[in-house]
């Protein structure tokens, strides 16, 4: 889970030149579709359909959640511009999942029951996913998530032995099997650790990172020197670090998110264990480094970093021109992403005439299946299993008070 929160003004004049000229060559013998960011001369006489999202939109991680709901109502809005979906206006539901499977449960289950609802943007945590997919899969609703990293989603348990287990189930960013050993990798072979103690919060996506991180690590020469978990709520890691104290290690890593992430990283320092804090797109936020997150520490996240691809740039001016309140931060171009996937899909199975109804949603998976195109976050593909054909990854690092990118690449173990 990252941050990125850059401001790039660039292109903002040929964005809105783009936009004007796509409003024009959308025709003139239309029905108005009435707002929300759709063209006054698209042909919307179909009606509307639904994009829903399932994100933290409250709460400790809602920092990630608004990104990501924003994101995808930016694909939205350009979609209605651009009278994407030829009949229809496209609206977008957001849920708010609270980082709850109960909660995210509940809002899958509102979203399966609309008929009108195409597909869903969702979710962020691997937790609140195992609740969600067999919900929407049961209704044959397509999910695309920009952020579910756990492997174990789209593999099942035994890696070794891959099976598919939702054929509803995308995701637009790689797996913990790929961030966990490049992880390790960057923290060895470069960073030069050799005892590195482990923490997790217990959660499906902090142990999985972890575990696969430990793998590589002890593969690559290091010494595991002590394992510990903490709760996703802790706020006192006192107990567990005099534990790890003792250990002498000169690295910590830690599976889980920033809430927890960002205090335990301060409070070890302030036990004398001056050594870097690494974690996965978990804690990739700038509020990790708000909340005591230190010079010197570091995180791995999916992608390359948002800025700096030329793919992205367009996304990041279009957004900034939203004036949305929140920034896109980690995986609001996955979602940007996710969302483009399920509407080009979308588009591609109505076609110029067709209409919507249930019976059409299996023509929509496999055209979700099949989608490639040149996302913000670079190619967009799926693989067999519905996981993203795009593998890279980037290590940052905490420098001057922000995290600044420090090597991307894809893991080659």
């Amino acid at each position: 889970m990252k941050g990125r929160h850059v401001r790039n003004p660039m292109l903002k004049g040929a964005v809105l030149l783009a936009g004007a000229l796509l409003l024009a060559a959308c025709g003139t013998n239309k029905t108005e579709s009435g707002g929300g960011g759709g063209s006054a001369t698209c042909d919307t006489s179909k009606g509307s359909l639904t994009v829903g999202v399932v994100a933290p939109l409250s709460g400790n991680l809602s920092a990630l959640g608004l990104g990501i709901r924003n994101s995808a109502q930016l694909a939205v809005d350009q979609a209605n511009a651009k009278c994407a979906v030829k009949g229809y206006k496209l609206v977008l539901d957001p849920e708010d999942d609270q980082a709850t499977p109960q909660i995210g449960a509940q809002a899958a289950t509102k979203l399966a029951s609309d008929p009108n609802v195409v597909g869903v943007v969702g979710t962020l945590n691997s937790s609140v996913s195992q609740s969600v997919q067999p919900i929407l899969a049961q209704k044959k609703v397509v999910q695309v998530s920009p952020a579910n990293t756990s492997p174990t989603l789209s593999k099942g348990a035994d890696l070794t032995n891959p099976k598919r287990q939702f054929d509803t189930y995308f995701r637009v960013c790689t797996t913990d099997n790929y961030q966990g050993p490049y992880a390790a990798d960057y923290l060895v072979k470069k960073a030069g650790k050799k005892k590195i103690a482990v923490i997790t919060d217990g959660k499906t996506y902090g142990k999985g990172l972890a575990e696969e991180f430990i793998k590589q690590a002890t593969k690559d020469g290091a010494q595991i020197v002590d394992q510990e978990t903490v709760g996703e709520k802790d706020t006192d890691f006192s107990g567990v670090l005099s534990k790890v104290k003792q250990a002498t290690p000169d690295a910590i890593y830690y599976g889980g998110e920033y809430p927890a992430a960002g205090p335990l990283s301060k409070q070890a320092a302030g036990l004398g264990l001056n050594v870097p804090v690494m974690g996965g797109d978990g804690i990739f936020d700038p509020k990790f480094i708000d909340l005591g997150g230190k010079e010197g520490d570091l995180a791995t996240s999916v992608g390359a970093p948002t800025e700096d691809l030329q793919s992205a740039k367009d996304f990041v001016t279009a957004y900034q021109a939203k004036k949305n309140k929140d920034e896109y931060g980690a995986y609001g171009a996955f979602s940007y992403d996710a969302a483009n996937a399920i509407i080009g899909s979308l588009a591609k199975t109505l076609g110029d005439g067709g209409t919507w109804s249930d019976s059409q949603r299996d023509a929509l998976l496999k055209n979700v299946g099949s989608y490639s195109a040149q996302g913000a976050t670079g190619s967009v593909a799926f693989d067999q299993y519905g996981d993203s054909t795009n593998k890279v990854l980037t290590v940052y690092q905490v420098t001057s008070g922000k995290w600044k990118a420090s090597q991307s690449g894809a893991f080659e173990g």
